[in-house]
């Protein structure tokens, strides 16, 4: 199972289906995913200040981070 199986197989479906009670539930899902993946960011964003450190392997660190962050458009 890949983590992204795992997570979602913990959250449950997101994706509405037009069901009140069913939509109710997603959408619950679908706020502790966003809440997850806003804490994951944050957990990303962090690395990005070891970029400038002169340690090989916390600059590669620190600049996959920023480039990663800044593909997606949330970071600068």
């Amino acid at each position: 199972m890949t983590y992204e199986e795992i997570v979602m197989k913990l959250i449950g479906p997101v994706m509405p289906i037009g069901e009140t009670n069913t939509d109710q539930n997603r959408f619950e899902s679908l706020k502790h995913l966003c809440e997850l993946v806003d804490r994951l960011v944050f957990t990303i964003d962090s690395v990005i200040p070891n970029k400038n450190r002169p340690e090989a392997s916390m600059k590669k660190a620190g600049e996959y981070a920023d480039k990663f962050l800044t593909d997606l458009g949330i970071q600068d």
